[in-house]
């Protein structure tokens, strides 16, 4: 009998248990990937939608002289600073408007999808929302082939597609956490994660191609792969092990350190009050007592089945704190994702295909600062010290961007890079394993429906930041670029400050089950 191939080895040598974790892994990861693959090219079009041209008084003057020569019919675009109506003196504030339209819509519908999303089938519910992200992403394009000049409609565009966007996050975590339990969830959400930045990459690449022939392709292909991965999530996707009749993954540890949410729970079957004839300290008490008067009631009373209440998933102990901390830190990120390629052509003098592929490596170190905070974070047992603690690195590194950059293009991409890293790493981090442990957190005892709701909630209050960062780019930036940078430095410094609390609790914690061990 001949011996099988490797590749064949390799695929046979996992369970079947395993086989099916490891294709949600990959699908959902690629479903994600699609929707921010579809986000990107607003920011790669920009450097086309307005261009650097000759000042106002001569363009009023070469549109007197053309209309003079040529009354007859107006040219497909007759601006010559990009197309209308962003070819303004206020373009700024014009494509401003599109990233607020868009992500506002989408911070509003995120407080709503996860209460809905609980209440329906997760394959059905992303399927839609991702068919009809792909009509609204391809109808902006469509402005670009029916010659439409009218802002509303691009903005309209943007609203719908921002709605119907929220039908994603909520669904694929909830899918991810009930396939994948608590053990090393850091490294494998942080590993999962970076399908956000490959879609970013992918999308940038994608819109990069035609944004300089045709930009209306660089919205209607990205499209187009949108809603052909909303048919495979409606063939492929399956909610949760049981369906399958897969075994859940249980905790591997019997010592958890729950984000600072918290206190840390130690289990100890020796020592306890009685066995020692000694009660013990308020402190010790508080720690083993604390999360067990943190119950939150859910809408039935029924674990497991009913579906958790909004103000219900507001008590869960740290959803407040991550969740105000994530509106910062997604005010940086978003910042970066839809104002990084304008940047670049202003400061580095490059077309807009060139910076669209040059803001590409903040992705890149996008992916490996998301892994790296999983990995640090798994390892220490301290989700919101990580947070903290490249919160803490990541002001200065934006200072050191904002003057390297001008230096040249060899200063840009280094720093690209560790910016990219150090400002999506606590993004990703609390937006994947740390939605996950609140939304599985013990006071909800057992009730899994909750997990979507909890995300819903610590993302949709993000969405706030990442809509209000574009925005607050788009009203400084006319003052100098350097201001934008501040307000960054000033949201990371607004984004550590409020984990302070929760970055106590686990140093207080681990002192305290170091004493124990000593004990």
């Amino acid at each position: 009998m001949a011996q099988l191939p490797p590749g064949i080895r390799f695929i046979t040598s996992f369970s079947r248990d395993q086989g099916y974790r490891a294709f949600i892994f990959s699908l959902t990861f690629l479903l994600y990937a699609s929707f921010h693959l579809s986000r990107k090219p607003i920011s790669i079009v920009k450097g086309e939608l307005h261009k650097h041209c000759a000042s106002q008084v001569e363009l009023d003057s070469y549109k007197e002289y053309a209309a003079q020569i040529q009354p007859v019919k107006k040219p497909f675009n007759a601006s010559q600073c990009g197309w209308e109506p962003f070819d303004k003196s206020n373009y700024k504030q014009l494509l401003g408007a599109l990233d607020y339209s868009f992500l506002c819509a989408y911070a509003v519908g995120m407080y709503l999808s996860g209460l809905i999303g609980e209440r329906l089938p997760i394959r059905y519910y992303l399927t839609g929302g991702m068919l009809a992200s792909g009509l609204f992403t391809a109808m902006f394009g469509l402005g670009y082939f029916y010659n439409v000049h009218n802002l509303w409609f691009y903005i309209m565009a943007q609203i719908a597609n921002g709605l119907v966007q929220t039908t994603g996050w909520p669904s694929v975590v909830t899918c991810i956490g009930n396939w994948f339990g608590k053990g090393r969830r850091g490294l494998i959400m942080g590993v999962w994660n970076s399908h956000t930045s490959v879609g970013n990459i992918l999308g940038s690449l994608i819109a990069a191609y035609w944004v300089s022939s045709c930009w209306g392709l660089s919205f209607v292909v990205p499209g187009l792969i949108v809603a052909l991965m909303g048919v495979l999530c409606f063939l492929f996707l399956i909610e949760h092990p049981k369906d399958v009749s897969c075994s859940c993954t249980p905790s591997s540890s019997s010592k958890t350190f729950l984000n600072g949410a918290s206190r840390c729970r130690i289990q100890m079957p020796t020592l306890n009050a009685k066995e020692n004839g000694k009660p013990q300290d308020a402190e010790m008490q508080h720690l083993l007592s604390d999360s067990e008067n943190s119950s939150v009631a859910t809408g039935e009373g029924r674990h497991g089945t009913s579906a958790i209440s909004f103000l219900g998933a507001l008590r869960i102990p740290g959803v407040v704190e991550f969740s105000l901390c994530l509106l910062f830190a997604k005010l940086v990120s978003y910042t970066f994702l839809f104002w990084l390629p304008l940047y670049i052509t202003n400061v580095e003098h490059l077309d807009a295909k060139r910076a669209g592929d040059l803001s590409t490596l903040f992705d890149v170190g996008g992916i490996f600062g998301g892994i790296l905070a999983g990995l640090i974070s798994d390892r220490l047992e301290k989700r919101a010290s990580t947070c903290g603690m490249m919160l803490l690195l990541a002001a200065p590194t934006l200072y050191m961007f904002s003057a390297v950059s001008k230096m040249g293009l060899e200063a840009t991409i280094v720093m690209l890079l560790i910016s990219g890293a150090l400002v999506n790493g606590p993004y990703a981090l609390i937006t994947t394993a740390v939605s996950a442990d609140l939304g599985t957190h013990k006071s909800l005892k057992g009730n899994a429906r909750a997990l979507s709701t909890v995300t819903a909630i610590i993302d949709g209050t993000g969405s706030v930041g990442a809509a209000l960062g574009p925005l607050l780019a788009g009203l400084i930036s006319p003052s100098g670029w350097n201001n934008v940078f501040y307000m960054l430095m000033m949201a990371d410094a607004c984004a550590l400050l409020l984990l302070l609390r929760l970055i106590q609790k686990e140093l207080q914690c681990h002192a305290d089950h170091t004493l124990f061990k000593e004990h």
